[in-house]
């Protein structure tokens, strides 16, 4: 028996939905009746504004990075933003700037009426804001209030609620501009229903003028919470800064982001074909756990644009693994007609007219600078490691024990370390040898090789070490601990690192130039593979067909819209080359370029790396430490491992006394 179905009873939601659709479909029947068809009416301009203000004041951080713009390109040098429960009750923007006159204000609340462009070219933009759209629509959907006094003229005041605009009034105000907006989306209620907490939107409203700050070095910002009424708090302070553009960027970006990320920074200056960047990126073992530190600017303009994330994070793809994101402030400084930002309401985006010389600008000018940094590692490592360093707990008085002695003078120091340290015989020969000689000639034109450990525990006899060693940047070796972790002393310090991973660097680093320089061995397959694609998908993959020749994969059109694979790279062994198509296009969707070819090659060099350095276990001499430490500062981004893990750690003398209460 099966259960009846006579019960159920058809939904009235669904019912009247169906009845709408069916009276929809019916509408359009040519033969309908003139009194039926729909009727086309021009929109009143308050209806056309309130449309308008939902492209372009999305929430209370979009009003503020209007008109701080709009401060901005009016030559402010001193911002100052005011907001109440997250901008939604309150924002409030004064500042020094040239200011309006009595006959500007009405024009500056009508649409499309800017002073920021003639309207004969609209590529050849140099201000923030260009198309008029932002004060009346915020007039729109608020409570707006504009002050303003020009020099040589007197203040004046204008004000509109709603779309309704008072006459303008004589006011009383020393110079620059007040905008004052009130009750956001009073007029739209449907919109605050969208509004996040008052938390997150003041968080958003620091964002945005963060990124403002890092934009405009020569200009001071302050950002006050002044929720509750009162003189309110300071929630984020940038003076203004003068002096060499690097300089004062570096200030900038200290104040902003913090001093961790300005000491661990690497300078940027590029050009390329009338195109610049400079900025500031950070070292590998610098990273962050999201891209959450990444700002990039066009023409000082802030945007979040895939195709240069996408530059950013190709540039660092070799140093740092999936889950970690470079940190970076980069500039695109060009001329204006080489770059459109008329491509989204709130001109977050931009369209290149060269996209590739960006692209590729970004990846070179990075990855010279990181090959410039050599062997460096990120101050951030050496102070997590002082971290660990716990003192002794405080005693039952509350107060920590201080241990303090009288220090010796420099001789007696030196005296008693000769004492305790007792001549040693010479150590056989080294099997590690120098990098350039012995060690790593079993690596010459092999890609999958793998290198031979040198057999039995070593002596543990340190041995002398080279006159001057102290002075070089990872010093010299004086021992190794748990046969994993070399101890080097330097002029004013000493150096930890870790064996295993500094060595693994050294040889990828010399199997990718040998790689570079070789080339990439190709599989010929016996009979060609055949993937069937999508036009434009075949069209675009096959364009790209000579950069992915260099890393061993062939491909040739087969007519129609298929393409042959025709071999394969031979480090990757047996390839789904239907797959690996696919993956490639997915990735030029994403980032305009591929680099999944190139990225699984050097996987594979990696994972050959790793199984042909030095193990951790094994015992070394001191020559072979020294010769690693040279190897090390010779060789580029030797600061990290393959995998962005930092390969040493440096401590100064000063923060190891003061851990021991010698200073």
């Amino acid at each position: 028996m099966f259960p009846s179905c006579s019960f159920f009873t058809p939904d009235p939601v669904v019912e009247s939905w169906e009845a709408a659709k069916f009276s929809g479909m019916n509408s359009q029947d040519p033969h309908i009746s003139d009194h039926d068809r729909p009727t086309i009416r021009q929109l009143d301009d308050s209806a056309i504004n309130r449309i308008a203000a939902g492209e372009v004041v999305e929430r209370p951080a979009s009003a503020v990075k209007e008109l701080v713009e709009n401060a901005i390109d009016a030559g402010a040098q001193r911002i100052t933003i005011e907001i109440a429960d997250g901008g939604k009750t309150l924002i409030r923007v004064t500042d020094d700037g040239c200011g309006m006159t009595s006959r500007d204000l009405p024009l500056a609340l009508s649409r499309h009426a800017t002073s920021k462009i003639d309207g004969t070219d609209l590529l050849n933009i140099h201000t923030f804001g260009f198309r008029g759209e932002a004060l009346p629509s915020l007039g729109a959907v608020g409570r707006l209030t504009i002050t303003s006094r020009a020099e040589g003229h007197d203040a004046a005041q204008i004000r509109v609620a709603g779309g309704k605009m008072e006459p303008v009034r004589p006011a009383a105000l020393r110079s620059g501009t007040i905008v004052e907006l009130s009750d956001l989306f009073y007029a739209t209620p449907a919109r605050l229903k969208f509004m996040r907490t008052d938390r997150a939107e003041s968080q958003a409203i620091g964002d945005v003028v963060k990124r403002l700050a890092m934009a405009e070095p020569s200009v001071g910002f302050t950002l006050r919470d002044v929720s509750g009424g009162g003189e309110g708090r300071v929630t984020f302070r940038a003076d203004p800064l003068t002096g060499d553009l690097f300089d004062a960027l570096h200030g900038r970006l200290a104040s902003v982001l913090g001093r961790e990320f300005a000491e661990n920074a690497l300078r940027i200056d590029a050009t390329r074909e009338g195109i610049r960047l400079f900025g500031y990126a950070a070292l590998p073992t610098y990273s962050r756990g999201a891209a959450v530190a990444q700002f990039l600017f066009v023409n000082s303009r802030p945007v979040k644009d895939k195709m240069l994330t996408g530059a950013l994070r190709g540039a660092y793809f070799d140093f740092l693994s999936r889950d970690r994101h470079p940190a970076a402030a980069l500039f695109i400084d060009c001329d204006p007609t080489l770059v459109d930002v008329n491509v989204h309401p709130a001109k977050s985006e931009v369209r290149f007219r060269d996209p590739g010389l960006a692209r590729g600008l970004i990846v070179s000018a990075l990855r010279h600078a990181l090959a410039e940094a050599g062997h460096r590692a990120s101050t951030t490592v050496a102070g997590a490691t002082l971290g660990a360093m716990r003192p002794e707990a405080p005693t039952a008085s509350g107060a920590a024990r201080v241990y303090q002695m009288d220090r010796p003078s420099m001789g007696a120091r030196t005296a008693s370390y000769a004492g305790q340290h007792p001549a040693f015989p010479p150590a056989p020969p080294s099997t590690y040898g120098a990098p350039e000689t012995e060690g790593f000639a079993e690596l010459q034109g092999e890609y999958s090789g793998r290198l031979t450990e040198a057999p039995g525990p070593m002596s543990d006899a340190p041995e002398t070490t080279a006159p001057g060693a102290e002075q070089l940047p990872l010093g010299a070796a004086r021992g190794q601990v748990h046969e994993n972790y070399i101890i080097a002393q330097t002029a004013d310090g000493m150096v930890i690192v870790d064996q295993h991973a500094a060595h693994e660097r050294l040889v990828y680093e010399k199997l990718k130039q040998q790689m570079a320089e070789n080339g990439v061995a190709a599989q010929a397959l016996l009979i060609p593979e055949i993937v069937e694609l999508g036009s434009n998908d075949c069209a675009r993959i096959l364009a790209h067909a000579e950069a992915l020749k260099k890393f061993g994969l062939g491909l040739e059109a087969f007519g129609g819209n298929a393409l042959a694979v025709r071999e394969t790279p031979a480090l990757l062994g047996e390839v789904n080359a239907e797959a690996m198509v696919k993956d490639i296009l997915d990735e030029l969707d994403d980032q305009g370029e591929s680099q999944l070819v190139q990225a699984r090659l050097e996987a594979i060099l990696s994972r050959v790396a790793c199984h042909g350095s030095i193990r951790s276990g094994r015992r070394m001499r001191g020559e072979e430490m020294n010769a690693l430490l040279r190897e090390m500062e010779a060789t580029p981004h030797s600061g990290q491992c393959n995998h962005g893990r930092p390969t040493y750690v440096e401590l100064k003398l000063a923060d190891i006394e003061r851990l021991f209460g010698r200073s």
